[in-house]
Formats: C-alpha cells, structure tokens, sequence
C-alpha cells in the first residue's frame, strides 16, 4: 500500500467531513423536495465553480471530441447512476442506514478489480475488505427486519455501490487527453444534463418553490458536494490505487450513521459502535506506512 502525501490526507479528511454530514443533510432536503430534482439542480450549482476552479488553475474548459465518449461512459458510473440511485433510495431507509449500504462500494470495488482487472491484493487489502464488510453486517444487524420491508431501497443504494465500484475501477484505467480537473467538470456536466431529463420525464407534476431547508440542503450539496468534494474524490481516485482510495473514505458511513442520530433522531445500537472499530481498522490497512 502506498503512502498518502500530506496533500492526500488532508482531501481525504474534508471529504470524510462533508460526505459523511451530507447523508442526513440529504435525507432531510428530500422530505421537502422531489429527489430527481434535487440532484440535478444541486449538480447545476456545483458546475459554475468547478468551471472556476478550472480557470483560477489556469485550465482550459475545451474537451475534444475524441474524449467525448470516454467522458459519458466515466460519467455514466461514477455520477449518472450513483447520484440517481442513492436519490431513490435514501427516501426509504435512514440516512444512516443508507450510507452503510452504499459505502460497501470498496467491498464490490475490490471484487471487481481482482475479477475483471486480475488486481492481486496483498494481505492488507483483503484485511480491509473483511473488516469493512463485518462493518457494515454489523451495523445492519438490528435492520434486517425494517430492510426486509423495504426491498427496494436496499437494492438501489447496492446498486448505486457497485455502479460507483465499477466507475472507480474505470476512472483509475482511464487514458482521456484532458486535466483531470477539467474531466471532472465534463462529467458533471453529463450527470446534470441526465438528471435533468430524468426529473422532467418523471418530477414535473411535482416541483415547487424550494422552501428554506430546501435551498439550505440544495446550496450544502451544490457547492460542498459536487463544487469541492466530487473534485477531490476525482483526484484520490486518480492519483491512487483503487483499494487504497476507496477503502481510505469507509469512515464516510460511520459519520453519517452519528450525525443522523445527532441531527435526525435515528437509534444508534451497541453494533454502531463496534463498527467504529473495525471501519478504523480497515482505514489503517491502507493508510499505515509500509516498511521501506
């Protein structure tokens, strides 16, 4: 496993923080707002400052049409999908809840990888894996009941996790002639156009002026979520290997299980604490330094 530079361990703490309060931030705008909508709209709000961002670095917008189709198939997987799945999920569990199932995502990403890319995982890796996945048993433990009611939100946060799984996995391989940066606009900008049509096709009998927690909840995810912290997952992802980047965020669930119940009122359980521990222990595997 390789070492994280300070720059790394200083996005991946952010990104912890952000993603990891969103989950109950989420759960709470989409009691007041159509879900379809409230992603797409959030997305249009992050792609004037990633284009800032783009400039301020002294990057170009320009996205040759050779990279278009690169662009939309990376899109699909990491925004598209995810973003539209979790949406229609969240609605249906708790946030906690919903988080764990959509951060078994390094569980599949590093199936995937040793399946589809022969990734050989050293010991630590697979340490990981079987400690995020006791992890997330256990804090379903006491849910089984609640979820077996509730099939279909179970099935699409997993969907949603192994779509992003298998994004991860692509973006890591990807050979597009642009920035990362200015990848990451292009891709926000498919993921919105996406789920711009979606709401039309499916939410416009429903919309309304947003009301206060509404634009509250929008701005929290249109300018931390996808104007900051989408940009900073690109870069782990990129600059990382895929075990390493996705198994270093499994501490994201472990926020949103506490800060739903801090700010939301969901029950914590004895399991949500021991999951604490064995979501540490599956950060360490990959954080701690190797020996030289």
């Amino acid at each position: 496993m390789p070492a994280f530079t300070a720059r790394q361990l200083g996005f991946l703490l952010l990104l912890t923080l952000i993603w990891g309060v969103n989950w109950p931030v989420m759960k709470l705008g989409l009691q007041h707002f159509p879900p379809l909508t409230f992603r797409a709209v959030s997305l249009w709000m992050g792609v004037p400052i990633l284009a800032l961002l783009v400039r301020l670095q002294g990057g170009s917008w320009h996205l040759p049409r050779s990279s278009w189709g690169a662009t939309a198939r990376l899109s699909l997987f990491n925004m598209v999908l995810w973003n539209m799945l979790i949406v229609l999920g969240i609605p249906q569990l708790s946030s906690g809840r919903a988080a764990i199932l959509g951060y078994t995502m390094p569980i599949f990403s590093a199936l995937l990888g040793a399946w589809l890319y022969r990734d050989s995982l050293p010991w630590r890796g697979w340490l990981g894996v079987l400690a995020a996945s006791a992890g997330v048993l256990l804090l379903l433990w006491h849910e089984t009941a609640a979820l077996g009611g509730k099939p279909a939100g179970v099935v699409l946060m997993l969907l949603a996790a192994i779509s992003w799984a298998l994004g991860t996995q692509q973006l890591r391989r990807a050979q597009v002639a642009v920035p990362l940066l200015t990848l990451s606009l292009w891709m926000m900008v498919f993921a919105a156009l996406a789920l711009t049509l979606l709401a039309v096709v499916f939410e416009h009998a429903r919309w309304h002026a947003p009301d206060r927690i509404a634009l509250a909840t929008l701005a929290f995810n249109g300018v931390l979520v996808f104007g900051f912290a989408q940009s900073v997952w690109f870069f782990l992802a990129r600059s990382l290997p895929p075990l390493a980047s996705t198994l270093s965020v499994m501490f994201i669930p472990v926020l949103g299980v506490f800060t739903g119940a801090l700010w939301l009122g969901e029950q914590l359980r004895w399991q949500d604490y021991s999951a604490v521990v064995l979501m540490a222990l599956a950060i360490a595997s990959v954080l701690w330094p190797g020996k030289k």
